[in-house]
């Protein structure tokens, strides 16, 4: 009696937090494996999301500042190896999806620091330029684009800061965009997930993001 009584409430809990996002305005698509991660602005964020895809149980690799030629080569990065100025992982469970796999999906980490810019050699000017052409290019090659902000109020700014310009490089190109409230207080990202027909979902804190992404990867 008393399992039943857990499993009702588990599946009460996880149907109250559908209905919730329902309810928000948010839905949440579907993206496929195999996973590259990078930050949009050298932000420290992007190991939050690093650490979320590790809790969620799902494989990935990374790279800070991945060209379109490391992204055509697909998983296992061309084999780059770390150097100064360049960080790349391999995380990805190579049994099921051997080097050189397409990356399906995608994900940006949003977020600017002109400490790690400035480690990686970038201006501002050119992460932007950068990150327009990975962004064109999983556009082209139907790569599922996810943009996360996690960084909260910190991450953003007046407008054409550092901080904004990374979100105008990403979020209104991205297939879903995922964001913490304090993050999201003025609603920007809600303003353009509604222009450009862009999923949305909004979370009180980044370890929320992990169930999240259990639901995409499913």
């Amino acid at each position: 009696m008393k399992k039943n009584y857990y499993v009702l409430s588990f599946l009460l809990i996880s149907l109250f937090f559908l209905i919730s996002l329902s309810l928000s305005g948010q839905s949440i698509p579907k993206a496929k494996l195999p996973i590259l991660t990078t930050s949009a602005g050298q932000s420290p964020d992007v190991t939050t999301v690093n650490i979320i895809l590790e809790e969620a149980g799902l494989g990935y690799d990374y790279c800070d500042v991945p060209t379109v030629d490391i992204l055509k080569a697909g998983v296992g990065l061309g084999d780059k190896e770390s150097a100064p100025g360049f960080h790349a992982e391999v995380h990805t469970d190579l049994s099921k999806f051997p080097k050189g796999t397409p990356y399906k999906t995608v994900i940006f980490a949003i977020g600017a620091s002109l400490k790690g810019m400035g480690a990686s050699g970038l201006t501002v000017e050119a992460e932007e330029a950068r990150l327009k052409k990975l962004i064109d290019y999983c556009r082209a090659n139907k790569i599922f684009i996810i943009g996360v902000h996690i960084g909260g109020e910190s991450k953003r700014g007046a407008a054409g800061s550092d901080n904004e310009r990374m979100i105008d490089a990403v979020a209104p190109y991205a297939d879903y965009l995922i964001v913490t409230k304090d993050g999201n207080k003025d609603g920007r990202f809600t303003k353009i997930a509604k222009q450009k027909n862009i999923p949305l979902s909004e979370v009180d804190y980044a370890l929320n993001v992990v169930d999240l992404m259990k639901q995409v990867f499913e």
